[in-house]
């Protein structure tokens, strides 16, 4: 009878309960109140077309059910949108919706992506599917796609929250996709089996995903991106919001930007985004260049190998000189450098050995 998200029907059910509500709509009663007169006819008209027994037959032929709160397998963190969450979900496959919420990430993105973008959503999904994370988009083209596809890539849990009936694939290319996630995860939407999904709807489905979830990941954005209504609602909701940044010369990636610099967090990886959204010691690990082995040598060491010009000889006092230090400690240090193959023995002089020459040069490093 009424639109997802609307927060004035929502209240009528808190305040008054389902039933009395569903009464005073089928008996076309005196408005209730904060609609119009117009808005209540509206509403009047549609109870009278409403046949609740249909829906839920259609349900069953597409082997899904119809979840309420205060049933054992409603998420409770949708409790947190208030007036405004849903008054039930319908849910297409066999996992409880319930457990894989607990411990679920939002992916979602822009429809028309670059490879990058489907590259890092895909790359995502799977990592996190691999670590056991459940994977929640919308089942659209570009970002949501690819972080469906690379959850189920893994094996993994991937859940596509719909726009329209769970009966009714939308869009229509990825018929193939939301079955598949059907078998192999959840499919879940707020309409009843058959109904179609209008711009509205997409935004309002968009609190779902967030609110259903621990955390927000947006991968490419445009600044006018319905992906980002997503990350507000998360923002709202006090769930974590995450940015993966791209070119700044994309347009697609100028959403995502706007976001990093207000207060979502930058990721790269799915290791990172569990850091933020999974338990206390859940660390990503320290990122941090190669090894090489002049970071080995000690202070003094390397101080005399900075020393060493890189064209010619240089005798003990100057290269003592270079390294504030003594020509006793310079010449110990020098042959410790000499035994590493750093440098070379000229006449009286000391010389980087062509080795180390040619891998400073070339950016790499004598073993």
């Amino acid at each position: 009878m009424t639109e997802p998200g609307d927060e004035t029907a929502g209240r009528w059910v808190r305040e008054l309960g389902v039933r009395e509500v569903v009464r005073r709509l089928r008996c076309g009663m005196d408005p209730l109140p904060g609609v119009s007169g117009n808005r209540w006819a509206g509403l009047v008209a549609r109870a009278a077309r409403a046949e609740p027994e249909r829906d839920l037959a259609a349900a069953r032929a597409a082997g899904a059910r119809f979840v309420c709160p205060g049933d054992g397998e409603w998420p409770r963190q949708l409790d947190d949108l208030g007036d405004a969450r849903p008054l039930g979900l319908w849910v297409r496959g066999r996992p409880n919706l319930r457990m894989w919420a607990l411990r679920s990430v939002a992916l979602v993105g822009a429809r028309a992506c670059t490879e990058y973008g489907t590259h890092a959503a895909a790359t995502l999904a799977c990592g996190l599917a691999e670590r056991g994370w459940v994977v929640v988009s919308g089942g659209a083209y570009g970002i949501d796609g690819a972080a469906h596809r690379g959850a189920l890539a893994a094996r993994g849990a991937t859940v596509a929250v719909l726009a329209c009936g769970v009966d009714q694939p939308y869009p229509r290319g990825h018929a193939a996709l939301i079955t598949r996630i059907a078998e192999q995860g959840l499919v879940v939407g707020e309409l009843p089996p058959g109904d179609h999904p209008t711009p509205s709807r997409f935004i309002l489905r968009n609190r779902v995903i967030a609110a259903l979830t621990r955390g927000t990941v947006v991968v490419e954005a445009a600044r006018r991106s319905g992906s980002l209504a997503t990350a507000r609602a998360a923002r709202r909701l006090s769930r974590f919001t995450m940015g993966v940044p791209g070119p700044v010369t994309s347009a697609l990636s100028a959403g995502v930007h706007e976001l990093l610099r207000d207060e979502a967090t930058l990721v790269t990886d799915a290791t990172e985004v569990i850091e933020l959204v999974g338990d206390m010691g859940d660390l990503a690990p320290a990122r941090r260049g190669p090894v090489l082995p002049r970071d080995l040598l000690e202070p003094a060491t390397r101080a005399v190998l900075a020393a060493l010009p890189g064209n010619r000889a240089a005798s003990v006092e100057e290269i003592a000189l270079g390294a504030r230090t003594t020509q006793d400690e310079a010449i110990a240090r020098l042959y410790e450098l000499r035994a590493l193959g750093y440098v070379e023995r000229h006449g009286d002089g000391w010389k980087l050995t062509r080795q180390a020459v040619m891998s400073v040069r070339a950016g790499r490093h004598p073993c």
